[in-house]
Order: C-alpha cells, then structure tokens, then sequence
C-alpha cells in the first residue's frame, strides 16, 4: 500500500457500517474476493484502486470525495485523478502523455508548469477545468518541496 494513502480507513468503515453492510457483503457488491480485503482497507493495511473507490461510493450511496482523507491545501493532481476512478497509466494515455511524465507531476517533480496543451490534455482526461488542473499541479508542486 501507499503510505500516503488517500483513503480514509475510518470513512470507509462508517459508510459501510451505516447502510448496515457486512465486509463479506460490500465485498459482493463492489465485486471484489472476499471480506477480507475489505478488512484489509478499513485497517489501512491496503486501500483500494480508484475504480474499486468508486464502486464502494456507489454501493454506500456517497460521493467518492467522502471517502477521502481531508486536501491540504487544494486538491493535488493525485486526488483528482481518485477522483475521477482513473489510474496513473488511463490518465497519462488520455492526456497523450508517457507514463513516468505524468507519474513526476503527479509526485510534485515539477520544475514549471507544463505547456497549455498538456495542462487541456490533462483536464480533459481528469474531467476538470484547465484551472483546476493548473492548481492542482501547484499544489502538486508546493506538496514536494
């Protein structure tokens, strides 16, 4: 597991446990093996991949955002990428862009923002605005130094 995991293990918990859903129980829904990985999230040992997070939400009746750990400081290109239920790989495709660039700007390894046609590639694959996508990397950016 990421040790910066953006999930929060006591949110995904509460949801469950409010719409009155076993472990084993979400498990089937979100089709996912077993309990156990979902034992697994709510102890923080593991958390789930972004298109996973998104079938939880639906299954608890809750925006994803909810399930999230509190942004610092604006949402990074990392928390807009969860949110969208992407993975670093879809977003750098949809973005035309190779795989360890996008994976540098999303870790914050930015030396200046990058040209406005990958800034528009980026917002259109996150489903965001330009501006969003804009602050999202200077977050990005600050969150690394």
């Amino acid at each position: 597991m990421e040790s910066d995991s953006l999930v929060s293990p006591e949110a995904l918990r509460h949801a469950r446990v409010r719409v009155g859903l076993t472990q084993h129980e979400l498990a089937r829904l979100i089709g996912v093996a077993g309990g156990e990985r979902v034992s697994r999230w709510e102890r923080g040992a593991s958390a789930p991949r972004p298109e996973v997070l998104h079938r939880i939400a639906a299954a608890v009746d809750i925006p994803v955002d909810e399930l999230l750990v509190p942004a610092q400081g604006g949402p990074d290109l990392r928390r807009l990428r969860v949110l969208a239920g992407l993975s670093a790989r879809q977003v750098a495709e949809q973005a035309h862009l190779s795989l360890p660039t996008y994976a540098r700007w999303e870790a914050g390894r930015i030396d200046r923002i990058p040209p406005t046609a990958a800034i528009e590639g980026l917002a259109a694959a996150l489903s965001v605005s330009v501006d969003d996508t804009t602050a999202a990397l200077s977050v990005a950016r600050r969150g690394s130094a």
